[in-house]
């Protein structure tokens, strides 16, 4: 049986620009790695548990916010590794540098016999389509580009230029690890 993870794809509208916000996985596996490995906010719930519930309890776990509005359905993607993600947009707005997120322990360093706790998720920052298709993990793209078919939304040459800014502050910003011991 798949592992089964249920999120959701909050998005706003800034000077007419859609933007997305997205996660960044917290622990030393992920500390330095930055295009290609942010996420959706989401989570793995068990075949009893109805997705829906699931997505908002893991958004509400992974960044402290409860979101409430119209929700909308996308389309269940398949990752590689097998694992089903179902998801929701909801357009919502957040200060992203608020997130409180829930943690796990983990042996840090590897065989030194001694448990780190780490937040779940580290950081979390609003993005242009553009930038932000770069940003995600490859097997979520596609809630980006359902979103963006849905809400008739095609990214400008104007948003190019501000993702080329974005990303090139976000090349020279160093990641910040937010651990509690």
């Amino acid at each position: 049986m798949p592992k089964l993870s249920a999120g959701l794809l909050m998005y706003r509208f800034r000077d007419e620009k859609l933007e997305v916000f997205l996660v960044h996985p917290g622990g030393p596996y992920w500390a330095k790695k930055d295009m290609g490995s942010w996420s959706i906010p989401k989570g793995e719930y068990s075949q009893e548990e109805d997705p829906f519930i699931a997505a908002k309890r893991e958004f509400h776990e992974e960044t402290g916010f409860e979101l409430d509005g119209q929700f909308i359905p996308l389309t269940t993607l398949k990752q590689s590794s097998g694992k089903k993600i179902t998801a929701w947009a909801i357009e919502g707005d957040c200060d992203a540098s608020k997130i409180k997120s829930n943690t796990f322990t983990l042996e840090w360093p590897p065989r030194s016999g001694k448990q780190m706790e780490f937040p779940e998720i580290d950081r979390a920052e609003w993005f242009g389509i553009n930038l932000a298709k770069k940003k995600i993990l490859k097997g979520q793209v596609g809630f980006i580009e359902e979103l963006c078919n849905i809400l008739t939304y095609e990214p400008s040459v104007k948003d190019e230029v501000n993702n080329k800014t974005e990303e090139s502050k976000a090349k020279n910003k160093k990641p910040v690890q937010r651990s509690t011991f």
